[in-house]
C-alpha cells in the first residue's frame, strides 16, 4: 500500500515538473516571439523616418536650387574702349569727381593694411555701397558685387558701380586696367602684380564685395 502510494506520488510529481517545465518553454519562446515582433516594428519606424528625411532632403535641395536666381552679367563691351583722360593716384579730386558725389566721409578710417584713412562713400547707407578708400600709401576702388537672388535693382546698381570702377581703372591704368576689372568681373583673383603703371596689391569679385587696391608709393608712372 505504501509502495502503491508512492509510486502515485512520484509519477504525479514528475508529471507536475514536465508540465511546468513545458510552461517556463512556452513563456519563453512567446516573449522571444515578441521581442523579434517589437524589434522589427522598430527596424520598420527607423527605415520609414529615414525615408521620409531623406525625401525632405532632396525636397531642400530641389528649393535651394530653384531659388538660385539668374546670374548678374556685365556687358563689359558695351562700356567703351575709347580714349580717356589719364589720371594718377593722388589726384583725389578728379577721381572721387570719376565715382560721382560724395554722400558721407569718414576721415577715421582704414585702408587695406589697416592703416589711417578716409573713406568716400558714394551711396546711402541703405543702398548697395561705392567707395573709395585713400590713404598714404594705397587707393582702393570697393563696391557690392550681386549676388543671382538680389533683386533687380540692386542688381543694376551693382552693374553701375562695376561700369564707373571700370571706366576708373582705364583712367589710371589704361586699357589693361579696364581688362584687370572686366577680369575680377569673370572671378579672376589678382595679386601683387604690375598692370598699366600701377602696382596691384589685390584685385578680387566674391562673397558681394569687389575690390581694388593700389599701392601708390609703388606707382610707375613712367611705364603708363
Amino acid at each position: 500500500m505504501w509502495n502503491n502510494s508512492l509510486q502515485t506520488l512520484m509519477v504525479s510529481t514528475i508529471m507536475a515538473v514536465g508540465v511546468s517545465l513545458s510552461a517556463c518553454d512556452s513563456n519563453k519562446e512567446s516573449a522571444t516571439a515578441a521581442e523579434d515582433a517589437s524589434a522589427e516594428k522598430s527596424e520598420q519606424a527607423v527605415a520609414e523616418t529615414t525615408k521620409e528625411e531623406n525625401t525632405t532632403a532632396h525636397a531642400d535641395l530641389d528649393g535651394a536650387t530653384a531659388q538660385q536666381g539668374t546670374p548678374v552679367k556685365y556687358d563689359v563691351a558695351s562700356w567703351g574702349t575709347g580714349k580717356v583722360k589719364t589720371l594718377n593716384v593722388d589726384e583725389l579730386s578728379e577721381i572721387k569727381s570719376a565715382f560721382g558725389k560724395v554722400v558721407s566721409t569718414d576721415e577715421n578710417s582704414l585702408d587695406y593694411a589697416s592703416n589711417p584713412a578716409s573713406k568716400y562713400r558714394f551711396k546711402k547707407a541703405d543702398a548697395p555701397y561705392l567707395d573709395l578708400i585713400d590713404s598714404e600709401k594705397y587707393l582702393e576702388l570697393g563696391w557690392y558685387f550681386a549676388n543671382p537672388t538680389d533683386s533687380d535693382n540692386e542688381k543694376k546698381l551693382s552693374k553701375n558701380h562695376a561700369k564707373k570702377s571700370y571706366q576708373l581703372a582705364r583712367q589710371l591704368m589704361g586699357d589693361e586696367g579696364g581688362k584687370l576689372v572686366a577680369d575680377m568681373l569673370n572671378g579672376q583673383i589678382v595679386k601683387n602684380k604690375v598692370i598699366g603703371g600701377q602696382k596691384v596689391e589685390l584685385a578680387k569679385c566674391e562673397f558681394y564685395s569687389c575690390m581694388l587696391v593700389i599701392n601708390k608709393s609703388a606707382a610707375q608712372t613712367a611705364d603708363k
